[in-house]
């Protein structure tokens, strides 16, 4: 890990941004919360603010933080059978929360696959990219698109 003991405490912010596709069956259950393993998006939502707080033990060069918010939404895109999810995360402290939020964002995909799994396989995991970040040496950055 590097050292970041000489760092500034700052507000720091990240927001991370995937999508899953589904199948019509699959988004059919999704909409219609008929999951036999329950509420998907309740489920993801919980999974998210849990890989957030678990980062450190899962991605291994990152620090241990502090978390002092956790937002995760969800867009269903009934056009196209998707589901966007947004994790927005917030801390003060002396690194970054970039991983974090890009954590919450896999662990809400992988949960909903999970719960949806049994409608069939054919759904795809993607585009998990970061959105914005503000805070530290590095200053501000927003994705143009």
């Amino acid at each position: 890990m590097i050292d970041v003991s000489s760092k500034e405490v700052t507000v720091r912010m990240a927001t991370a941004r995937g999508e899953i596709g589904l199948s019509h069956e699959a988004f059919d259950a999704l909409q219609h919360n008929a999951s036999p393993k329950g509420d998907v998006l309740t489920t993801a939502r919980i999974a998210a603010i849990q890989a957030v707080k678990a980062t450190s033990t899962i991605v291994p060069m990152c620090h241990p933080i502090s978390i002092e918010s956790v937002n995760v939404s969800f867009d269903l895109e009934k056009t196209v059978f998707r589901v966007v999810v947004t994790v927005k995360v917030s801390s003060c402290g002396k690194t970054g929360v970039e991983m974090e939020a890009l954590c919450g964002v896999s662990a809400a995909c992988l949960t909903i696959y999970d719960m949806l799994k049994y409608t069939g396989q054919d759904m795809t995991i993607g585009q998990i990219k970061l959105m914005e970040k503000s805070g530290g040496r590095s200053g501000h950055y927003k994705r143009s698109h």
